[in-house]
């Protein structure tokens, strides 16, 4: 190592070259395929993911199902449109309000554009609002009316209400379209893709914009809060870093009082974003939630050493004032201590590509390239900056300080020394009372930790007075949900059907032998759908052959009853399953999280109580298969057919369930899946059925089980890495445990602390305990690198305590200061997860260095006669 940083400080310009000409060509690289794309089509350009399925990789089977299933339904992601007018006894329903929602339904239907060749925006003939659904009306015994709810915006208060009432008898609509006060009304917004979110948003921004009415409009969904976030990520990235930066800078100046000094940690900082970012774009990975926070993970890891540097040098260089030697010495004691907390830190955060979640492996991997850079910056480029500077510049560096230690009154002291004169003597009495309390508070710790709970909500990355956050609030209560969960219901087993004796005895014989022919094997036998569809299309096909009438006849008795036997396949228009639906539907109703459920017997009961002229009673499934056939056959002459092929296949062979919860939390998913688990368990299905779950909700609540697996895992591997490393760097064992102390304190108590507050366990949590796992164990390797080396001068390890306290005792404190308040500046971010990893930052740096230079010194004073147990052999020899 000091090979390396003798050859920077000789070759300090060539250096600098180096790293300008670097730093140049990765900017370059990122700027022109962003700036130029079609000019660069073979470099990548800057791209943002905020999409919850990219936390899953591709081929994840959870993800397939999700998309399968989205296309066998015909289902898209959607933004809800919420308009409320509490004020108004009529609600929504006014002749202003519902002129407005006409108008809005109209803009929002022709919301698309074309990119590269393909159709992106709103799925117009999906969109849900009063103007695009039916009302289903009774036209008499055995016929039903299907015409819009609002074909056109209403001219007078009568026309309002009466759009109102017809509403009102749609159990569909009903919490879901319209609130049951009639104070709410949702427009619900399918969308091509989930990337084009946003500008969805900002487009339906713009036309309510152009309303004058007193109603308010909402616009959520996790579509359009995943791409909000996306954006406001990239303003949070050049807002919260530099003033971080900023406050950094002027902390290291209160202690230096050298502009020109500290200028060199900020530079490494920024050196090691932009290399770091730089690569991760040009490598082609996208910025996601979490690599969008690696600036802020890289940077205080890159002024760490630095401020190390700085501050044994601030200490040093007036007793010699020889620039070159003082940073040669400097860096002849820190050189090691500094290579172990960056391959530490490193192996901390390299951990995490070892968890199965995509994301959360990129941010792994290009933090630990980043502190490595860090660190290869450090030891060359700060040397040669400060060998580089004037010796007029540093001529009263440190200068009141030397004199402040000459003085050695207690008078004279400043206030940092007076503290750590007192801590040093205070770990050295009380090292009993100091490792009991320490006991006693991991065992609290542990007891807030058992009290985590893990759960995670997109929507809840905003402050609670973002828009986004707000309308969640106002419709998730006006409505039965805007976070959309589907579960779908199949035959656990292949459906077989077997004709009977009489049903053979109705085929003409010929006819009968040549379909036996053409399957080979009887009819007799059981067979499933495929077979049934052979034989479908082989009677269609000897039909359209077929040139005599009474042969062709006998076909069609034959295709009559084939027909009616495939429709035994056709299990969801049983009864008997439609009444089963029925109760699962009422039992995810009293989980508590859910508000709604819409289903097929929904569909079913609805049109066949307008069959029965419109009779309350008569809202019910009816009582055999073909009446049920009969009464999906009339709603299928409305004006939005498509609609049924959401809630069944064309097979009817699985059905969906689209369940409205309304809190898009993962606990509150996790709580209904288990809910349905217990009723597929205990209630007696007529068949054998298997049901999946899928939507965005649930696939948020998978990448997070996998990540909390895959965190635990990877900071469990980790952790016995950085001690193995540890053990080798002090060739001792029990050196090594010393050195993990701080970092188990620290996250004992950090874990233990977000229990106790009902903190949410979420990605930014799960993520600093390899934060933690660096910036704690930097502080333990320097304490003790520094301990061991100042003991071989001292007799005593009372002795040795005193100076400890002083030169490395400072270092740490200004560290903990300029890293731990630096970051401050988060905690005023709009986004949570920003302001989590500010506080979480200052509370690592806190906790490790209390632990460093509280617990550790009196862990030493009462093991001293072991941990130093050589060098006292060796004086009574």
């Amino acid at each position: 190592m000091n090979k390396m940083t003798n050859w920077a400080m000789a070759h300090s310009r060539l250096l600098f070259s180096l790293i300008g000409f670097t730093v140049f060509l990765v900017i370059g690289l990122v700027a022109i395929p962003s700036l130029f794309p079609t000019s660069s089509s073979y470099l990548h350009a800057v791209k943002i993911d905020t999409d919850p399925e990219n936390m899953l990789s591709s081929n994840e089977p959870v993800r397939i199902f999700h998309n399968e299933m989205k296309q066998k339904f015909g289902l898209y992601d959607m933004l809800v449109v919420g308009i409320t007018n509490p004020s108004n006894p009529q609600g929504v329903f006014t002749v202003d309000v519902l002129n407005n929602i006409y108008d809005l339904t109209q803009s929002i239907q022709n919301m698309q554009w074309e990119e590269d060749g393909k159709t992106l925006g709103v799925v117009g003939v999906d969109v849900l609002a009063p103007s695009t659904v039916d009302n289903i009306e009774q036209e008499g015994v055995g016929t039903v009316r299907f015409e819009w709810l609002m074909d056109h915006a209403p001219s007078s208060e009568k026309e309002a209400q009466v759009i109102a009432h017809k509403a009102s008898r749609i159990p569909f609509l009903k919490d879901t379209l319209i609130s049951g006060d009639q104070k709410a009304l949702a427009i619900y917004v399918p969308i091509t893709s989930k990337n084009v979110s946003y500008e969805v948003a900002q487009k339906i921004q713009e036309k309510i914009s152009t309303f004058q009415g007193k109603e308010n409009y909402h616009i959520t969904g996790l579509p359009v809060a995943q791409d909000q976030f996306g954006v406001e990520m990239f303003k949070q990235m050049a807002l919260s870093a530099p003033l971080a930066m900023l406050l950094i800078f002027l902390l290291m100046w209160f202690f230096f009082k050298n502009v020109g000094l500290i200028i060199a940690p900020m530079i490494v900082a920024m050196i090691s974003v932009i290399l770091t970012m730089g690569a991760l774009v040009i490598s082609g990975q996208t910025i996601h939630i979490m690599s969008s926070m690696i600036p802020i993970f890289i940077m205080p890891i890159a002024v760490l050493d630095a401020v190390h540097i700085l501050s044994d040098f601030f200490d040093r260089y007036p007793k010699t004032k020889q620039c070159h030697l003082t940073v040669k010495e400097v860096m002849r004691d820190l050189n090691s201590p500094m290579l172990f907390t960056s391959l530490t830190t490193a192996a901390g955060f390299l951990s995490l590509a070892f968890t199965p979640i995509p994301p959360v492996q990129v941010f792994g991997i290009f933090v630990a390239s980043g502190v490595l850079i860090a660190w290869l910056l450090t030891v060359t480029m700060v040397p040669a900056y400060i060998s580089l500077l004037p010796q007029k510049s540093l001529d009263a560096f440190g200068k009141k300080h030397c004199e402040i230690e000459e003085e050695k009154s207690t008078e004279h002291k400043s206030w940092m020394d007076k503290v750590l004169t007192w801590t040093g003597k205070f770990s050295y009495q009380k090292a009993k009372g100091i490792i009991i309390g320490t006991f006693i508070l991991i065992g609290i710790s542990a007891l807030g930790i058992s009290k985590i709970q893990i759960n995670d909500n997109p929507v809840k990355w905003f402050e609670k007075s973002h828009p986004i956050r707000v309308s969640d609030q106002v419709l998730n209560d006006a409505f039965a949900g805007t976070y959309m969960a589907y579960l779908t219901l199949s035959p656990k087993e292949n459906i077989q059907v077997q004709f009977s004796t009489s049903e053979l005895e109705s085929f003409d014989p010929k006819i009968l032998s040549q379909l036996q022919n053409h399957l080979s094997k009887t009819l007799d036998q059981k067979l499933d759908l495929g077979d049934m569809k052979k034989l479908e299309d082989y009677i269609f096909e000897r039909q359209d052959s077929e040139v005599d009438d009474e042969t062709w006849e006998k076909w069609d008795e034959a295709a009559q009853s084939v027909s009616k036997k495939i429709q035994e396949f056709q299990i969801f228009k049983r009864p008997d399953v439609l009444h089963f639906i029925e109760r699962l539907q009422e039992y995810v109703l009293q989980s508590g999280v859910v508000g709604k459920s819409n289903a097929l017997p929904d569909v079913v009961k609805t049109v066949h109580r307008e069959l029965f002229l419109g009779k309350d009673e008569a809202y019910k499934i009816p009582d055999t298969a073909p009446a049920v056939s009969q009464v999906l056959v009339t709603y299928q002459g409305g004006h939005r057919p498509q609609d049924l092929w959401h809630f069944v296949t064309p097979s009817f062979d699985q059905t969906n369930l689209w369940i409205q919860l309304n809190s898009g939390d993962n606990r509150d998913m996790q709580s209904l899946i288990d809910a349905v688990d217990e009723f597929m368990k205990s209630e007696q299905a007529p068949l054998s059925l298997s049901h999946k779950w899928f939507g965005l909700t649930y696939i948020n609540v998978i990448w997070q089980q996998k990540m909390v697996k895959g965190m635990m895992e990877s900071f469990g591997g980790s952790f016995f890495i950085v001690l193995f490393m540890m053990i080798f760097l002090f060739r001792s064992l029990w050196w090594g445990l010393l050195s993990m102390v701080p970092l188990t304190v620290s996250i004992a108590f950090i874990y233990g602390f977000i229990g106790f507050i009902g903190k949410d366990y979420d990605m930014p949590v799960a993520v600093l305990s390899s934060l933690s796992l660096g910036l704690a164990v930097d502080y333990a390797i320097h304490f003790l690198a520094r301990s061991r080396e100042i003991k071989s001068k001292h007799e005593t390890w009372k002795e040795a305590l005193e100076e400890v306290f002083q030169e490395p005792g400072r270092a740490i404190v200004r560290n903990v200061i300029v890293i731990g308040v630096g970051f401050t500046p988060l905690l005023f971010a709009p986004l949570v997860p920003y302001q989590t990893v500010g506080f979480f930052i200052s509370a690592i740096l806190l906790l490790a260095g209390v632990a460093s230079l509280v617990i550790l010194p009196a862990m030493i004073t009462l093991g001293q006669n072991y941990l130093f147990r050589s060098k006292l052999e060796r004086n009574k020899s």
